[in-house]
């Protein structure tokens, strides 16, 4: 089995006031429903959205080749393409949030890098290895795929998230040569951007002395949250330096866990709460950072992870302050988990018997459904799943 998902999350990047109480969530257990692929070993559901739509990313037969997917309600496929045509890959990698119909994610396009970079996608992609074509995000509306610009001088673009006004974030390339990109990987540098609707971009500065900027998710307020630090290889580590929340433009800084690197926010629910995985200061060097949350009364909490685990990272949140990721650790080396007022669970312990190992879950929608990716230990594969609750009184 190809775990290329396991090392995109490696390469990329406690719990108050939570409204479901513990009762209920004693009495809650998940059915899980394994969703098709396009011919390959492995698939990841990454955004679940309140009408229940799934997007992600699903391997073609070989496993060389990864599509951008949408699951629309039921467990069939459909194959979103790509910007370069059948055997270009593409993904939808981050928790999208919009209820709109509107679906953004990354494209590999046919054209190679002419400065041979290696730019934020090919970690995301089936074979984990840089294609050096210009990858750009896109917006898919009604059928049709667009490429989202980059910034004037750039090549390169990448789309994580929307939300319902029709705003896309990511980050874009301009034309400036960054002294501290690691240029076997990174030339040029980027900066956090806003598409607007109408094909407007709106540049989110890094914080004072970072030289580069990436946003990552946007809520229906247009609260925008990202990184800022330096270039390197444009994938995580030297580029995470800095949690931000930009508001109205303005970055602010939402602290860390005292690491220099890997300080990722994910996910910003519409009260504005965050959350992420951050680096403690003990484990600079690593990547073994740790889930957090960030609320603007409370500052920003470690999430914590299993004892005996590697690290843990929080992916998705819901306007209820569910929030949902992974633990590294366990029999089979990742485990999905849900933390929930106050608590820390592995969702495996909820879910009905006879279903699939849960690897990671990448996000959760206000009816607490969640998506991610399963380990099905007969075959070796790891498909997409989608995880419904099932509540029951006493």
């Amino acid at each position: 089995m190809k775990r290329t998902r396991f090392t995109r999350l490696g390469q990329l990047a406690v719990l108050v006031g939570i409204v479901m109480p513990v009762t209920l969530l004693a009495q809650t257990t998940y059915g899980v429903t394994t969703l098709d692929g396009l011919g390959g070993t492995a698939g990841g559901a990454n955004s679940i959205n309140n009408r229940g739509w799934a997007t992600g990313f699903a391997n073609q037969l070989g496993d060389t080749v990864s599509h951008a997917t949408l699951w629309a309600g039921g467990p069939g496929v459909i194959d979103l393409g790509s910007l370069g045509g059948a055997t270009a890959n593409s993904a939808i990698a981050w928790p999208i949030k919009a209820n709109n119909g509107l679906i953004v994610g990354i494209s590999d396009t046919a054209t190679d890098n002419p400065l041979g970079e290696s730019f934020s996608c090919w970690p995301f992609f089936a074979s984990g290895i840089p294609t050096k074509k210009i990858c750009r995000g896109f917006r898919w509306e009604n059928g049709v795929m667009t490429a989202l610009p980059s910034f004037p001088g750039g090549y390169n673009s990448y789309a994580t998230a929307a939300n319902n006004r029709g705003q896309v974030v990511g980050w874009a390339e301009n034309g400036t040569v960054d002294p501290s990109c690691d240029t076997d990987f990174q030339i040029l540098q980027f900066r956090a951007v806003i598409w607007g609707p109408h094909g407007e971009m709106q540049e989110l500065p890094p914080l004072p002395g970072d030289s580069t900027s990436a946003a990552t998710a946007i809520n229906d307020q247009g609260q925008v949250v990202g990184i800022s630090g330096a270039c390197g290889i444009a994938v995580g580590g030297v580029s995470a330096r800095h949690s931000v929340l930009w508001e109205n433009g303005v970055p602010t800084n939402i602290g860390d866990l005292g690491g220099t690197t890997w300080n990722t926010p994910t996910a910003i629910n519409n009260h504005g709460t965050v959350v992420g995985f951050s680096l403690p200061a003990s484990q600079n060097g690593t990547r073994n950072y740790e889930a957090f949350i960030w609320t603007r009364s409370g500052g920003l909490h470690s999430l914590g992870k299993f004892p005996g685990d590697i690290r843990s990272a929080a992916f998705g949140i819901n306007d209820k302050d569910q929030v949902v990721g992974l633990s590294r650790g366990g029999p089979f080396g990742l485990r999905a988990v849900l933390w929930d007022n106050g608590s820390m669970t592995d969702l495996n312990d909820l879910t009905l018997p006879g279903s699939p190992h849960l690897l990671y879950a990448n996000d959760i929608n206000d009816r607490g459904e969640f998506a991610g990716e399963a380990l099905d230990i007969a075959s070796g594969t790891s498909p997409a799943f989608l995880a419904i609750p099932i509540r029951s009184a006493k």
